[in-house]
């Protein structure tokens, strides 16, 4: 029997073991590293030189997976704020990332004058999202439609949490993309906390990925914390997209490790036994003792890469703190007004 592409995408994941090690340790150096840089930002506004973060913790794995499956330099990369670890992946170097928390000149993303967190970088095809969220779904479907048009293969990917498929955005964007066969992926990284709303008072459904049958498009829920089902369920969909079947709604489940923000209280609203027990599936562990489990990786080899990976923050974060800020004389510039 012959699956169809819908078919195919939802059957069974399986551990592509064709991976050479040399990527899988990649895989995990990019989890760690956008770890790293994440308890950094945080340091860095507890001592009040950062004014706002916003986590990646407990998403690296659903971002490494999926970026990995992307062709860097070619596919469109549309991340919502938690998504660090997708644009380190897509070439963004951790001196861009500090240099937009610290609102630098220098920062690739806006020259400083966004929110940080809102990642962009015009030369890797990354493409910044606005502060009201969801903005960057219907974003990334006009593009595909742009590459559809102009006849082309590339991948719009973008990515947002659970809560932001209750905006009109997000019904917008995956209908525009379902009726043209479009192709974008659609990755609701979804760790079950809109702030602190809780899913239950977010939808009635019991997957956001049974959502995507409305529109026709496959939908497929998968372990977000599971960095080599990730990237096997987004290679298909990338393949699908490429061969012209059209769009997938992709629903990572992952775990938020920090409070919403910098600027959250989660104590205030889950329960103290869900806090005690959320370190018992990160992520970055679990990837870490596949690569122990399967001789990819020994202890002293990840505590060197760990200890490489501390001096790139230190470096970039100085760097960052050093560099120049914006020029007065160009406040207004790129501001409109009628």
């Amino acid at each position: 029997m012959t699956l169809s592409a819908e078919q195919e995408l939802l059957a069974p994941i399986t551990l592509r073991s064709e991976l050479p090690a040399e990527t899988l340790r990649e895989m995990y150096h990019y989890m760690a590293l956008a770890r790293a840089l994440d308890e950094r930002m945080w340091l860095l506004n507890r001592a009040g030189k950062a004014p706002f973060v916003i986590s990646c913790q407990g998403h690296e794995a659903a971002q490494v997976g999926a970026a990995f499956a992307l062709q860097r330099g070619k596919d469109f990369t549309l991340p919502y704020y938690r998504g660090l670890a997708s644009v380190l992946v897509m070439g963004m170097t951790p001196t861009e990332v500090m240099l937009a928390l610290f609102a630098r000149a220098a920062d690739p993303s806006s020259g400083g004058r966004q929110m940080p967190a809102h990642y962009g970088s015009r030369r890797l095809k990354i493409v910044t999202q606005s502060s009201p969220v969801g903005t960057q779904i219907a974003h990334a479907a006009g593009i595909s439609l742009a590459e559809k048009i102009k006849g082309g293969d590339a991948v719009a990917w973008t990515s947002f949490g659970e809560g932001t498929t209750s905006q009109g955005d997000f019904h917008e964007a995956l209908n525009l993309a379902a009726v043209h066969r479009l192709p974008a992926i659609f990755q609701c990284e979804n760790n079950e906390y809109a702030i602190s709303v809780p899913i239950r008072q977010q939808m009635a459904v019991n997957s956001v990925a049974d959502r995507a049958l409305a529109y026709g498009m496959p939908g497929v829920s998968v372990d977000g914390t599971d960095l080599l089902a990730v990237y096997e369920v987004t290679r298909r969909a990338v393949e699908r997209a490429r061969r012209g079947d059209g769009p997938t709604l992709i629903e990572a489940r992952v775990v938020r490790l920090t409070a919403h923000s910098s600027d959250d209280n989660d104590r205030t609203y889950r329960p103290q036994r869900e806090l005690r027990s959320l370190r018992q599936h990160d992520p970055l562990a679990r990837f870490v003792a596949y690569l122990h489990d399967h001789d990819l990786l020994s202890e002293a080899e990840a505590q060197e890469l760990r200890a490489q990976i501390a001096a790139e923050v230190d470096a970039a974060t100085e760097a960052a703190e050093q560099a120049a800020l914006p020029d007065p004389e160009t406040l207004a510039d790129h501001v409109y007004g009628s």
